[in-house]
């Protein structure tokens, strides 16, 4: 009988991301672009030597945990969006965030690596992690053997649904009065183009209105003939 080894693994770094919430981030990495984050190198691992060369590379993959998922378990059958949130089909058929051992991985684009007090962190753009999110590893992508010629699948093509995504006067005026706000209306506008609700709200009119922590502030939208109105942005208390 072979011997099953285990063998403790760390985190080596964690995600500083402008995503504080699970809901709205985008479901799969290089979707919002303007989704800026710092990969934050933990002590041990942090050391310039770890990114060495690392800026050679335009793309980076990242093994992450779903941290915010490990306690409420998984099962083998699941929902996905894709399929409007109604089908079943198998969990590692899927990207599902619900899955055993709770591991996730991401193609993200390296903006540059940041050496500080001897101390390395990553910036990188196209995020679709939370805040906090723990790295157990980083390796650089490379073309020649990742981009290959693949079926996807009953997630072939991508999302076809591009909401418009429009501002009210009064989330204008704040932009314009808060600069940090400001540099995230592409962000917001991105999250939002894709129709974060769940799969069987798309193509509908609600009366709801969504809201998200993004960064230091509230985003609030509402959704009427697939047009998205931001109502209301605010500073977080």
């Amino acid at each position: 009988m072979s011997k099953t080894i285990t063998h403790q693994i760390d985190a080596i770094a964690l995600v500083k991301s402008p995503f504080k919430q699970k809901f709205a981030i985008p479901r799969q990495p290089c979707l919002a672009p303007a989704a800026i984050a710092i990969i934050e190198l933990q002590p041990g691992y942090d050391h310039p030597d770890m990114v060495r060369d690392l800026e050679q590379f335009s793309h980076l993959w990242l093994i992450f945990q779903f941290h915010q998922n490990t306690a409420q378990g998984w099962t083998p059958l699941i929902r996905p969006p894709r399929l409007g949130g109604n089908k079943k089909t198998g969990v590692l058929a899927t990207r599902s965030t619900f899955r055993p051992n709770s591991l996730g991985m991401s193609a993200v684009k390296l903006e540059r690596v940041i050496i500080n007090n001897n101390r390395a962190s990553i910036e990188v753009s196209g995020i679709d992690l939370l805040d906090g999110t723990p790295i157990f590893d980083i390796k650089p992508y490379i073309p020649y053997s990742d981009v290959i010629d693949a079926d996807g699948g009953f997630a072939q093509e991508p999302p076809a649904i591009q909401m418009q995504v429009i501002f009210s006067a009064s989330a204008n005026d704040f932009l314009q009065l808060h600069p940090t706000a400001l540099q995230l209306k592409p962000l917001i506008e991105q999250m939002l183009q894709q129709d974060p609700r769940p799969a069987y709200k798309r193509n509908t009119t609600d009366h709801k209105e969504y809201a998200v922590q993004l960064a230091d502030f509230d985003v609030h939208w509402t959704v009427t003939d697939n047009i998205t109105l931001v109502t209301k942005i605010s500073t977080l208390n």
